[in-house]
């Protein structure tokens, strides 16, 4: 890394020579949190003047590009090398990184056939400045990326462009590699099935894509190796100085947390970091599957409200007195853990946890006799987690499958604490408005929005929350025959496969054909939502975030008035329900979207109950709020789930850095 680099980005002194990341500061106290937090919305507030100033750099970007047209491909290769070694000299100057970034454009139009915007020119300093950049859906974020990217790596640190699947990251990685070949950069490609020295190959290339997951796992996987502490960082460099290659034992290698650039910033930085990421291993399960069947009938024969409460928000049950002592009474005359008061009350607890909280094809698939996690932030399998503390087995009981074994933990980090590591960080997303404060308080990261390149059309045709789920699937049924018919594209975003499966077979008793998308359909999501814009089509989908395929619009479509979306069932957060909407009226096409909801959704029983309760008795009569009234619940719901989801990611982090201390006094840990 470049002496100017370093003094440009003021990285500490006190980084570890070895395995370059920032140290992992304390998490800070209130009033710390309330001054990041009032910092993150000054920066809403000025977003007018710095769009401003990256409006000037992208101005001064574009200025150079009729010369830079006249130039031969040799010429421009010539100048890229003269811009490298300005930028190995110097570090990030305006100068150099305008002189840059026109040469990526002028490269990038010559090979794709494709030239960066302004407002991709201004997303792409922005991130380069280590920024959250909020592009609408369809601004074109991968190209925007580029630029930072390219500009970085000629500046000689790694850098790290992190997705959220491997579809998105082989397709980039694949898309890009003529342009950075271009400049003399490797790419390197990083997918879950690769072998540990394809991924010391690809994390040794100056630019690596990545999903997120493989990214973290990775590092815990070298900490694991490289124990923190001068001990480990001293066996690594007598390692390097015997001349042992990075990863010669087979363990992947990275060489540090430079630069990274988070795709779908949200959903990886917000939504995900609720739950750590975890190493563990295989151990075989001491007390088999008779435990599991005595804890869950124990906990059948428990009555809610008088043994226990379901905390649905929390996704949490609490046992009450009488439950304490009904399982006392139970556990009467058996030995092994029954015989321990906290130990069975754990059991219990974990399987009212697998019969009140976890849902067959909500929270799960059945596949192949196994459980399956659903993600659910973006609908898609986890086919390689279980859940911890006997619970996957629990729910493996519950339904009648053979039992797997328990895993031990012996790493985790959190989202949290793993990107604040990062020497410089970087994000961009279509939604991060509604969580800058979080994001300045957390990553330190400043959320500024990118205007979009054409003014956006789409048509909002507004929120009904009708009385039931059954007025509200027919109202649905009926929407999808009226666009049908008028030869629009319609895409219905539900927020479970259940959910999903019950449009289907709604849309089939209608007659209307349509196609299905959600956990089941994983390997095809591309193939189907690049045909989502056809017209006619009917495409039911669950959450749609972070897919990152574009919905091409035919031209019967785009005459018709475009792509039309019908959310069917509000978001804990409402900034997922404008990502679905998003997919309408991408890059100015025509497109309408419309929320047609139910008074008995999870979102108001879960968190708005006394007030959906209130509602229905005084409107019982409706068959549909009154928009007042509906958009009153509806911020109302979705700002407490807001705020519990908050206060659980904070909780997240604290009990990480407990576990970490456990691990560590264990002998094992990060």
């Amino acid at each position: 890394m470049s002496r100017g680099l370093l003094r440009s980005w003021r990285v500490p002194a006190f980084a570890p020579a070895v395995f370059p990341e920032r140290p992992d500061g304390r998490e800070g106290n209130v009033l710390d949190r309330l001054l990041a937090g009032l910092l993150g919305r000054w920066a809403q507030c000025t977003s007018r003047f710095r769009q401003r100033q990256l409006r000037r750099i992208a101005g001064r970007v574009e200025a150079l590009a009729e010369e830079l047209e006249r130039l031969e491909s040799e010429e421009l290769r010539q100048r890229a090398a003269a811009v490298r070694l300005a930028l190995l000299r110097d570090g990030l100057l305006d100068a150099h990184v305008v002189t840059c970034f026109a040469l990526i454009r002028e490269v990038t139009g010559r090979l794709l056939g494709k030239r960066h915007y302004l407002v991709q020119l201004m997303g792409g300093y922005a991130l380069l400045q280590g920024m959250l950049a909020e592009m609408q859906t369809g601004e074109g974020k991968t190209l925007t990326a580029l630029l930072p990217a390219v500009t970085v790596a000629l500046a000689g640190v790694p850098v790290h462009v992190i997705t959220v699947n491997a579809y998105l990251a082989t397709r980039d990685a694949n898309e890009l590699a003529a342009v950075y070949g271009f400049f003399g950069l490797r790419v390197g490609l990083l997918v879950p099935e690769m072998d540990a020295a394809d991924r010391t190959r690809a994390y040794d290339c100056e630019v690596t894509y990545c999903v997120n997951k493989d990214l973290v796992f990775d590092y815990l996987r070298d900490r694991l190796r490289y124990q923190r502490g001068l001990g480990g960082e001293r066996a690594l460099l007598r390692e390097w100085l015997a001349g042992k290659p990075a990863g010669a034992d087979g363990e992947s290698l990275l060489r540090g947390l430079f630069y990274a650039i988070v795709d779908e910033a949200d959903s990886v930085l917000i939504d995900e970091a609720r739950t750590p990421l975890i190493i563990s291993r295989d151990v075989a399960d001491p007390y088999g599957r008779t435990l599991y069947e005595e804890a869950l009938s124990v906990a059948a024969s428990l009555d809610l409200g008088e043994h226990f409460q379901v905390r649905v928000r929390e996704r949490s049950v609490e046992l009450l007195p009488a439950g304490r002592a009904a399982i006392t009474e139970c556990a009467a005359g058996r030995g092994g853990l029954w015989a321990f008061p906290l130990a069975r009350e754990e059991l219990v607890e974990q399987g009212l946890s697998a019969l009140y909280l976890f849902d067959r094809d909500r929270d799960y698939l059945i596949t192949d006799g196994k459980v399956q996690i659903i993600d659910e932030y973006t609908g898609r399998v986890m086919a390689d987690r279980s859940w911890e503390r006997g619970l996957h087995q629990m729910i493996e009981v519950k339904e009648g499958l053979p039992l797997s074994d328990r895993r031990d933990t012996v790493a985790r980090i959190t989202y949290q604490r793993f990107f604040r590591r990062y020497l410089r960080a970087a994000g961009m997303t279509g939604t991060a408005t509604e969580v800058a404060a979080e994001m300045r308080i957390v990553y330190g990261l400043d959320v500024l929005r990118i205007p979009p390149n054409r003014p956006v059309v789409r048509a909002f045709l507004g929120h009904r929350v009708f009385l039931d789920s059954e007025r509200r699937w027919a109202s649905v049924v009926e929407r999808a025959a009226e666009m049908r018919a008028a030869g629009r594209a319609l895409l219905i975003g539900t927020r479970s496969v259940k959910a999903s499966e019950l449009v289907s077979a709604r849309l089939d008793a209608a007659g209307l054909e349509h196609v299905v998308l959600n956990a089941r359909q994983d390997v095809s999501e591309a193939e189907i939502v690049r045909h989502a814009g056809q017209s006619g089509r009917i495409t039911v989908a669950t959450n749609m975030a972070g897919r990152g395929t574009d919905i091409v619009l035919s031209p019967e479509v785009r005459a018709a008035g475009g792509l039309h979306v019908i959310l069917s069932e509000y978001h804990e957060a409402a900034r997922i329900d404008r990502q679905l909407f998003g997919r309408a009226g991408r890059q100015g096409d025509p497109g309408s979207c419309e929320a047609l909801a139910a008074l008995d959704d999870e979102l108001f029983t879960s968190h708005a109950p006394r007030w959906q309760s209130l509602l229905r008795r005084h409107f019982s009569s409706y068959e549909v709020l009154p928009d007042a009234a509906g958009s009153f619940l509806r911020h109302l719901a979705q700002s407490a789930a807001e705020r519990q989801h908050s206060h659980m990611r904070r909780q997240t982090v604290i009990a990480d850095l407990r576990a970490e201390k456990a691990l560590a006094f264990a002998g094992t840990g990060e």
